[in-house]
């Protein structure tokens, strides 16, 4: 099964027309990465066509985040059979990681550059991703069954990278995990409340976590202190009362489901 690696001229290859759309924020992300990089580290696959260009079946952000970059070629490996154009869908079908993926993938690159090269968090933008992620991959290195999608709304409001030296910058996400976990368990404990009156839906969590998120109405764009967001849920869960709930409100609050793949 022959193939070739190949520079091909960046005009002269397409998308196959039946690939989903471009996602904006994906391709930004890819430039900057690639960008960073300096370098462009995965090969697309190509097929010639009968007109004499190419299409991809498996690499369009990839194409257009080079082409927004402004090069002038693309690394693929060519392969002679055009029906693979279509076969290789098959393989385009790899599950998207999950928060808890994603997050432990996250601390652990985290963690090791920082034995590495000990910058500043936020020097890392572009490899961590997301500020939040480094949090909960914090949390679940102590716990691995825990629900971080739930919490993410709030994370995402709150976290931002940290101009702290990555090995103090990890000092304070572990700090913040204790905080997030000791919540969680009152948060659990509320659950069970619930549970105990009845109440069966899996969205339970995502109902607590709303009716005691500070942050529900507040539509500023300043972003809040994590400790004092995080101080707030607790003492609000500490006030909630499983005997005013009523059934519809469950029922109206939808949300994620409460387990630990979110």
């Amino acid at each position: 099964m022959w193939q070739l690696v190949a520079a091909l001229p960046i005009e002269k290859v397409s998308a196959t027309p039946y690939q989903r759309d471009l996602s904006p924020a994906h391709v930004t992300r890819l430039s900057q990465a690639i960008d960073k990089l300096g370098r462009f580290m995965d090969p697309i696959v190509a097929v010639r066509t009968p007109d004499g260009l190419y299409w991809t079946p498996n690499g369009h952000h990839r194409l257009a985040a080079m082409r927004a970059l402004g090069a002038r070629s693309i690394m693929a490996l060519v392969v002679p059979e055009a029906e693979v154009a279509h076969r290789i869908l098959v393989l385009n079908t790899e599950k998207a990681h999950n928060v808890r993926e994603r997050a432990f993938e996250v601390i652990r690159l985290a963690e090791d550059l920082a034995q590495l090269d000990d910058g500043l968090e936020s020097s890392y933008e572009t490899e961590f991703e997301e500020p939040s992620l480094l949090t909960l991959g914090c949390c679940y290195q102590v716990n691995g069954r825990f629900s971080g999608g739930a919490y993410q709304p709030v994370l995402k409001r709150v976290e931002s990278f940290m101009a702290l030296k990555l090995s103090r910058a990890l000092e304070v996400r572990r700090e913040r995990a204790t905080q997030l976990l000791e919540l969680d368990a009152a948060v659990a404990e509320a659950v069970a409340a619930l549970k105990k009156r009845g109440f069966e839906s899996p969205y339970l969590k995502a109902f607590v976590l709303a009716r005691i998120n500070p942050l529900r109405w507040d539509k500023s764009e300043k972003k809040p202190p994590f400790d004092a967001t995080i101080a707030k849920m607790l003492a609000a869960v500490a006030k909630f009362d499983s005997s005013k709930v009523r059934a519809d409100q469950v029922a109206r609050s939808g949300g994620p489901p409460d387990d630990s793949q979110s």
